[in-house]
């Protein structure tokens, strides 16, 4: 039974993943998406836009492989939950903010082409080649790329 709390998106990366380890070692990456909704409004019949802005945060392998293989630009799928922590400012203020953090993180086909390479849930290693089958998505190499 679903938990009422899943959230599936598409849309562009606003900004490059942002790759941090915790104290403790645990990777997480950090990334803006912009979500577009088009429609032709009826009384118009003019096309209207409208544009939402997300922060997603994945955990662990996907953060490192999300870091490596999809750029600023990239139009993405996520699937995750809705989370809202909440902190006090230097000032005292209170913030809170909800993000997504994703369970999954793939390109979109739509427009793109992808290449997968697989990695060795052992050790985090390419597992020999672009066999598919299950692995990460990913666009190849990762040179100059946080992780890579």
């Amino acid at each position: 039974m679903a938990n009422g709390n899943t959230v599936e998106l598409i849309g562009n990366i606003t900004r490059d993943p942002e790759l941090r380890f915790t104290p403790s070692g645990a990777a997480v990456a950090n990334f803006g998406l912009a979500v577009n909704r088009r429609w032709r409004n009826q009384q118009t019949n003019e096309w209207e836009e409208q544009v939402s802005f997300f922060d997603v945060k994945c955990w662990a392998q996907m953060a490192e492989n999300v870091a490596e293989s999809v750029p600023r630009g990239t139009r993405v799928l996520v699937t995750g939950r809705l989370e809202q922590r909440s902190w006090e400012t230097d000032n005292g203020e209170k913030r809170s903010k909800v993000e997504v953090v994703a369970d999954e993180v793939a390109p979109s086909l739509r427009w793109a082409t992808a290449q997968v390479q697989k990695i060795d849930r052992r050790d985090g290693a390419p597992a020999g080649g672009s066999s598919g089958g299950g692995g990460r998505p990913g666009f190849g190499g990762g040179q100059g790329r946080p992780g890579g």
